[in-house]
């Protein structure tokens, strides 16, 4: 009896002095430390951790110091063939959500910041700008629940059959230290329409502005379909705003007047149809040129043939050089008829008799 107690004290012994460097180290932590290591926590669990962020890397960022560069702002139409896709599902499908039901609930869930929607249209992703989404739930009357400081929305209640329009900020630019055209989408504004009977027209209820950089690693985990025969054809939404598969109309651009076409155009759709098509023109004939004509592959040729004084030159050579070589040409002839003049050379062999 007293050897098994002898036994007992010494395993409680050893295991005290196990215990004791976790919590001296626990005890050594500074207050800051603490903090640091319950947010790492709390990201781990419900947040973007930073393992999550490379194994779904971000797209290179525009560089500062380009040479050329336009931003567009344009109208992504989900009724268009090409848009469909961030239309479908209108409600959740087990994992498959649209685009609004998915950033929704991120912005739902505090994992990506939304800015506010300015009256005049142009966006600032700002901090000051931002946004709480209870503020928005408030304003467009969608249900909620408030559950121990959480917002909780059913799938049902989000607005996602009414989101049928985006508005895109991209801008296109010319990297010179990479000599490459990159079109990159700097933030989208979902675009709630409603049917107005009374007016006959719908009515467009802009929600808040993402920037795109802060949902561009969620999106590359998300699906969309490109084809309406083909199921199995899908791509990211991250593929398909980088690659820019979807089709949109410009309805303004950034100019120092912060005029909308609509504006320039007066109310005149011939105009404003002119001046669309007139931008698209500019951006691709700055994409084809952008490495010099496509009608003059070599640039010597194009050169000599553009300089009036290279054509005289050449000209004024042309005929000296063709004498010289008809000069030539004679002088050969003429040396193999000299010698044929002389008598044949005879060789004779002699024999022994």
């Amino acid at each position: 009896m007293k050897r098994l107690l002898f036994l007992m004290m010494i395993a409680l012994t050893a295991g005290t002095a196990m215990s004791q460097p976790r919590q001296r180290r626990t005890q050594q932590q500074t207050p800051q430390q603490q903090r640091q290591q319950a947010q790492q926590g709390a990201q781990q669990q419900g947040g973007m951790t930073q393992r999550m962020q490379i194994m779904y890397p971000t797209t290179a960022q525009m560089p500062e110091d380009v040479v050329w560069r336009r931003d567009i702002y344009r109208e992504i139409n989900l009724n268009d063939e090409e848009n469909a896709g961030l239309y479908d599902p209108v409600e959740p499908q087990g994992k498959r959500l649209n685009l609004f039901t998915y950033v929704f609930k991120l912005a739902l869930g505090g994992y990506i910041p939304v800015y506010e929607y300015n009256l005049d249209g142009n966006e600032v992703l700002e901090p000051s700008a931002k946004i709480e989404m209870k503020r928005i739930l408030d304003d467009y009357k969608i249900l909620y629940e408030e559950q121990g400081g959480k917002l909780k929305v059913d799938n049902s209640d989000i607005p996602s059959a009414q989101v049928r329009l985006y508005y895109l900020k991209e801008c296109a630019y010319y990297d010179q230290a990479n000599t490459t055209f990159h079109i990159k989408p700097i933030a989208f504004c979902p675009v709630m329409v409603s049917d107005d009977d009374d007016f006959g027209d719908n009515t467009r209820y802009p929600l808040f502005w993402v920037k795109y950089s802060d949902v561009e690693p969620y999106l590359s985990r998300q699906t969309v379909k490109t084809s309406d025969v083909n199921d199995a054809a899908q791509m990211t939404l991250d593929d398909f705003f980088t690659l820019n598969k979807y089709k949109g109309t410009i309805y303004k651009t950034a100019n120092r007047l912060g005029k909308t076409l609509a504006q320039v155009a007066d109310g005149d759709t011939a105009k404003l149809s002119a001046e669309q098509r007139r931008i698209e023109a500019e951006l691709d004939a700055f994409r084809q040129r952008i490495f010099g004509d496509p009608a003059r592959r070599d640039s010597l040729d194009s050169i000599a043939a553009a300089d009036p004084k290279a054509k005289a030159a050449k000209g004024s050579r042309q005929p000296k050089e063709k004498k010289e070589r008809v000069r030539s040409r004679r002088e050969k002839s003429g040396a193999s008829s000299s010698g044929g003049s002389q008598p044949a050379r005879v060789s004779v062999r002699r024999e022994r008799h």
